[in-house]
């Protein structure tokens, strides 16, 4: 038996703002270069793919096993209600595919390191202004 071809869904909220949804294109596109797997950006809404989309897109590039990853910080009703039900449609559309969704950023230490680096960032832009 081989192992699973994984794949990954960077599942975004969307926004009317077409540049933060390209924002998260691009997060995604660097995402596949530095893992080396297919990475498919997916919006809840305000913008395309939807995760159906971007499901099928990567089944029909060999994976079958998809990973999908909310690019939301806390579990909120989207992550909770929404997304649930979404990866449950895509699953039965595609039985012979793996979907496993992962939990929100909230508790990765990266983040706290981020917010970090940030707070520290405008404490010396604020030294030099003086």
């Amino acid at each position: 038996m081989s192992a699973a071809t994984a794949s990954f869904v960077l599942f975004a909220h969307g926004s009317r703002v077409e540049s933060a949804n390209d924002s998260v294109r691009s997060l995604a596109s660097r995402m596949a270069a530095a893992c080396g797997h297919a990475v498919e950006p997916a919006f809840l809404e305000l913008g395309t793919p939807d995760l159906s989309a971007a499901v099928a897109h990567l089944k029909a590039m060999g994976g079958d096993r998809i990973i999908v990853i909310p690019y939301f910080l806390t579990l909120g009703t989207h992550l909770q209600r929404d997304l649930p039900r979404l990866a449950s449609e895509a699953a039965r559309e595609h039985p012979d595919l793996t979907i496993e969704v992962l939990p929100p950023l909230d508790g990765h230490p990266a983040l706290l390191q981020a917010l970090l680096e940030t707070a520290n960032t405008a404490l010396q832009a604020t030294r030099d202004a003086v």
